[in-house]
């Protein structure tokens, strides 16, 4: 039982890993789902469901739960989801932190942040290639190898058979052909799996994730939508990890199943209460104590979350210098010692959490 318990927990911190590149990495999401949409082979949206793992974590390991807490309780900026921006000659402009997903908890925006995004006149979001799908599918098919095998490799041809009926299940349980995604670098396909299927179905569905509902409703009322980077970017960034570590990934949320519908329960929940900073010491209180992982983890961090963080201030600063703007980017950027909150300050800003 033990062993199980084991193996069911280390499959949870991989995909929290996945979870974790999908909420700071905004086309990926919206990729993975127009390539689910095009592939599924029916169009049902199956029940959501899940349970909240810190809750039950309380019950069941309050020595763990209470060291989580602790260590989000210590992180820089690990509390709230909107800050405002301040600086010298310059209109305030506001700072929140999005889910990129279509929930009702997420898309619905608490009442301060409702205020903000109302007043602003300029929207922020980190890449503005997903509001034109003609034109983001265009610029992706200038690098193909960013989302697909290029050469004779497959995805099966690097798992073991039983890793691959694992896939081959999980992507008949989506309505996807597995001929479908054959060639489909092995982020993409996680980016697949490690989302609820009724996630994947809304969003195939037409449902915006809460950054494209904000896009619309900026547009609709006839403000500029302004992005940080591009699509080609963000995947460059997620490709230039190891492909070992994404094939990990991907075999260990296969391993998961079900299970992925409790960890974005409770990120949801996470989410809804502001406590990013609670986000990596859950992640990293149900990660193994192994080198590899370790150093895998150290690599994504730096790689998804530090090094993109500077990029999003210095494109950022001549568009708030405008002021009176509202940025809008995933959460997991906010808080820690090189997140977007603590940088903001390092370039001049004053920056104040709102509605704590």
């Amino acid at each position: 039982m033990k062993r199980v318990i084991a193996i069911a927990d280390r499959a949870a911190s991989i995909s929290l890993k996945l979870l974790v590149a999908l909420n700071v990495l905004f086309f990926l999401s919206f990729l993975a789902v127009l390539l689910f949409a095009a592939g599924r082979a029916h169009a049902e949206v199956p029940t959501c469901s899940g349970a909240d793992m810190l809750l039950a974590l309380q019950k069941s390991s309050p020595a763990t739960y209470s060291k989580i807490e602790a260590e989000a309780a210590a992180t820089l900026n690990g509390k709230g989801l909107l800050w405002k921006l301040e600086k010298s000659g310059e209109q305030p402009s506001y700072l929140f932190g999005t889910m990129h997903m279509t929930d009702p908890r997420v898309t619905t925006l608490p009442p301060e942040a409702q205020k903000a995004f109302d007043a602003a006149g300029t929207l922020i979001i980190e890449t503005t290639d997903v509001l034109d799908k003609q034109k983001m599918m265009t610029a992706m098919l200038k690098e193909p190898d960013l989302m697909m095998f290029t050469d004779s490799t497959t995805l099966s041809s690097l798992l073991k058979p039983d890793e691959a009926a694992a896939m081959n299940a999980a992507l008949d349980a989506r309505g996807i052909p597995p001929a479908t995604v054959a060639k489909m670098k092995p982020w993409m396909l996680s980016a697949m799996m490690a989302l609820p299927a009724c996630e994947l179905a809304r969003q195939s569905g037409g449902a915006p994730v809460l950054d494209v509902k904000l896009a619309e409703s900026a547009k609709a009322a006839g403000k500029p939508v302004e992005g940080l980077e591009t699509a080609e970017s963000q995947l460059r960034a997620m490709a230039s990890l190891p492909l070992a570590f994404h094939m990990k990934g991907l075999v260990d949320t296969l391993k998961l199943g079900d299970k992925v519908n409790d960890i974005n329960e409770t990120m949801i929940v996470l989410y809804q209460r502001g406590d990013t900073g609670m986000f990596w010491p859950l992640f990293r209180a149900a990660m193994p104590d192994e080198q590899n992982d370790a150093s895998g983890y150290a690599a994504f961090e730096e790689t998804m979350i530090t090094s993109r963080n500077k990029v999003m201030v210095d494109h950022a600063e001549p568009i708030l210098a405008k002021g009176n703007t509202f940025m809008a980017v995933g959460a997991l950027h906010l808080p820690g010692p090189e997140g977007l909150v603590e940088d903001f300050r390092k370039a001049g800003y004053t920056v104040t959490a709102v509605g704590l």
